[in-house]
Formats: C-alpha cells, sequence, structure tokens
C-alpha cells in the first residue's frame, strides 16, 4: 500500500499530496479549483549533466554537450513514426517541453480530460525510440536552432554573461551545445543518457488543477514499470572556481538598433541548506526591488539621461548549482551605465537602506509569491523547481517574512564587489557588415 502524505500550509490555505510511486517515481499533486490543469514530468539531467556514471562503474562517460536538450527533442518522436503531439491532439490538450542547466521537464496543460492526457505524457517519456537515421535528421534540424539562437541578441547576451562570469561551472555550457558537439551524438548515445537520466529514481511528476490523487495514481500505476534502483556520480569539475569573475567584459556585435546589456554579480556563497538558499534568493530579490526598480534612483537618474530604456530588467539564479544577480537593458552607452552601477552601488553600502524602502520591497516580493499560487503552471513549475533544489514551496512564504534590513544589508556588503561584476554587451553591427 502506497503512503500519501499530506504537505500543507494553513496560513495560506493550500496543500499537495505526495507519494513515492512503486516504480521509484515521485508524485506530487496539488489540488486547484481553476480553469486549467497542468501537469509537469521531470528529470534532474540538464547541460551541465556531461560527465557521469553510474555508482559501481569503473570510469566516468563523457558525452557531447547539447545532448540534454538533444534527447529532448527526440523523445517525443514515437516508434511507429507517431509523435506525441499527434496523441496530445486527440485530448485537446497543449503540450511542449524545456531544457535547462540542471533539469528536463515534459509538460502539459487542458481544461478537459486530463487524465487521458496524464497516460500521454507518462508512457511517452517512458518508451525512448532512437534511430542513426532519426538522430541525423535531428542534427540538421537542431544545427538551424543553434544558427539561429547565435544570431538572437538576447541569447548571445545571456551566453557572453556566463562565460564572462565563470571559467569552470558549467553553467557556461550552451544548451543546446554547438554545430560541432551534436554532430558527436549517436543513437548509442542517447540511449546511455537516457537509461541514466530518465530512470524514475532520478524523476519527479507534479501535477496541479482540479485533479484526484488517487487517480494520478492510478495512471501511473497503468502506465510506469519498476525502475532499477541506481545512483549517479556527477562530476561538474568546478570545485575550484574562484570567486571574481573570469572576464570582466564580452562584446559582440549583432543586427540591433541599439547596444543591450547586462551586468552580472557572481556569487559563490551557496549554503548548503535548502531553506537558506531560498532564503538568500528571497533577500537578493527584495535586494533588487530596492536597487532597480522603476521607483529607485538608479533607474530614474539613468533614464532621466536616456542612458536605458523604458525597461530595466532583474533577475536572480540561486540554486546549490550556481548563484549570481543580473541587470539588463538596451542602452545607447552601456559602459556609461556600468560606471553609474558602481559608483551607485557604493553610494548605497555607505548610506544604508531606508527602512520604509525596505518593508515596501519586502511587501513585492511576499505578494509576488502569493500570487504565484493562482497558476496552475506557476505551481507546478515551482513545486519542482523546489524540490529538485531540496526545499518546497509552502516553505517560500514564511521564509520571505523572515527576512530583515540587516539581513539584506549584509547582502548588499557581501555581494557587491567589483571583482565580482561583469557585463555582456551585444552592440550593433558596424556599417559595411550587414
Amino acid at each position: 500500500m502506497v503512503n500519501i502524505a499530506v504537505k500543507e500550509n494553513k496560513m495560506l490555505n493550500e496543500k499537495y499530496y505526495t507519494f513515492k510511486h512503486k516504480s521509484g517515481l515521485d508524485v506530487y499533486v496539488f489540488p486547484k479549483n481553476l480553469s486549467t490543469s497542468y501537469a509537469l514530468f521531470a528529470t534532474r539531467y540538464g547541460a551541465v549533466d556531461n560527465k557521469f556514471k553510474i555508482e559501481g562503474d569503473e570510469d566516468f562517460t563523457c558525452v557531447p554537450d547539447g545532448i540534454a536538450h538533444f534527447l529532448e527533442h527526440k523523445m517525443f518522436e514515437c516508434e511507429g513514426g507517431v509523435d506525441a503531439f499527434e496523441l496530445y491532439a486527440k485530448t485537446g490538450a497543449s503540450a511542449n517541453a524545456y531544457t535547462s542547466n540542471t533539469m528536463t521537464a515534459y509538460l502539459f496543460s487542458c481544461t478537459e480530460k486530463f487524465y487521458e492526457s496524464l497516460d500521454v505524457l507518462l508512457d511517452f517519456v517512458t518508451h525512448p525510440y532512437f534511430t542513426e537515421q532519426t538522430v541525423q535528421k535531428e542534427q540538421g534540424i537542431i544545427g538551424q536552432e543553434i544558427r539561429m539562437y547565435d544570431d538572437h541578441p538576447g541569447a548571445r547576451l545571456e551566453k557572453g554573461l556566463l562565460q564572462a562570469m565563470y571559467e569552470k561551472n558549467k553553467m557556461r555550457i550552451d544548451i543546446a551545445g554547438t554545430t560541432e558537439s551534436i554532430s558527436e551524438i549517436t543513437a548509442d548515445t542517447l540511449y546511455k543518457c537516457y537509461y541514466t537520466f530518465y530512470n524514475l529514481n532520478n524523476m519527479a511528476l507534479a501535477v496541479c488543477g482540479d485533479v484526484d490523487v488517487n487517480k494520478v495514481m492510478e495512471i501511473c500505476d497503468k502506465v510506469l514499470q519498476k525502475a532499477p534502483e541506481q545512483t549517479i556520480i556527477r562530476d561538474y569539475e568546478d570545485e575550484d572556481e574562484r570567486p571574481e569573475v573570469y572576464r570582466k567584459r564580452s562584446v559582440c556585435e549583432l543586427s540591433v538598433s541599439k547596444p543591450i546589456f547586462a551586468i552580472g554579480i557572481k556569487d559563490i556563497d551557496i549554503s548548503s541548506d535548502p531553506k537558506m538558499r531560498m532564503k538568500k534568493a528571497y533577500g537578493m530579490n527584495i535586494l533588487n526591488e530596492i536597487l532597480f526598480s522603476q521607483s529607485s534612483k538608479m533607474y530614474n537618474e539613468l533614464y532621466d539621461k536616456n542612458l536605458i530604456s523604458h525597461d530595466l530588467s532583474c533577475s536572480v539564479e540561486h540554486t546549490k548549482y550556481c548563484s549570481f544577480n543580473q541587470i539588463s537593458s538596451e542602452s545607447s552607452d552601456p559602459e556609461a551605465v556600468y560606471d553609474y552601477f558602481v559608483e551607485y552601488i557604493k553610494e548605497m553600502q555607505k548610506k544604508g537602506i531606508d527602512v520604509d524602502e525596505f518593508e515596501l520591497a519586502k511587501r513585492t516580493i511576499y505578494a509576488s509569491n502569493i500570487k504565484a499560487f493562482d497558476s496552475t503552471e506557476e505551481i507546478s513549475n515551482n513545486l519542482i523547481y523546489n524540490i529538485f533544489d531540496g526545499g518546497d514551496i509552502l516553505d517560500a512564504p514564511e521564509i520571505c517574512a523572515s527576512i530583515d534590513i540587516d539581513y539584506v544589508k549584509s547582502l548588499l556588503d557581501s555581494m557587491y564587489k567589483e571583482e565580482y561584476y561583469a557585463m555582456s554587451v551585444v552592440n550593433p553591427l558596424k556599417k559595411g557588415k550587414e
């Protein structure tokens, strides 16, 4: 008999059910009476996992960059020439998938026939089918995608920033790989990666919507077979990643009307405690709201001087694998923005954080966290994201509420140092290169 546990946050009036299926899969069911239901079937496998072995193996296996993303594409092709999208068309579900640095996820949303769509999801992801002919065809398709992203300003901006900040950390690897690396992929290599990382003990299923936990279990019982137990050993080769950035600048030229830039603040102070990681992530977001929101001094002065466009975007990445903050916009003079940023941070460190600004920023981030519980998509994605990082989505509001001004001030003082700053810039093509 499978034991179904309940995780509840009474203050939020939210709860979910979880159980370990006999196949080895961890299942999370989050009931929400909303218009759509959503399912996410994910594996702890992404672009960084290019060197690995199973416990007991003598040697590590090294695979080409981009293989996790390549495998994600190939999983939709089923034996007999049918693909998974054709099967979803019969249930009316909208399906997709994505690969990140650390995860591959398959998903669908629907307004009806949820359990039929869940059957499709679990079935096609657990039945791989590759041949050398289909692999060669996909190499051409993904090669075109890679070339497209090489000409995409946002993708090149992000790639440049990661490769400027990191020397060793595999976050600097392109998720799609390169045309050269994917040319080395074979059907045998895909099967090797599949049976290593798509083992159900390395995966999780999150569903959210007007769904019943017992019916979800019935679909799992019907489709899933028991997976062999195994321990994956991953070699990330980044133990000696230095605190300071690898390079201060990454600059390229593409077809843009005005330069775009991203300033990165590198951070290698990552706690082994998932709750402390969650606290730091929220602290970093609160600090972003204080420093860079549209009510901030930096935003308004740069905007008044026509040094940035209307948007100044911020994002935080803080997991057990890596940590950095990113600020990006469009500017006629990125170097002037960078110089302003450096002096502005020094001024803020000297002046300190205003109590009223802190309280407003904290309420903004807290409210954003609560609002996420109104979306089945955000719940499912946040649930898996936190579980894979060792945390829990229902702990987030309490952790966010516990943050005080002294903690945020300590982040401002410890994280913001010039040796941790890098900038990526995409400039317009010089005349004659169009």
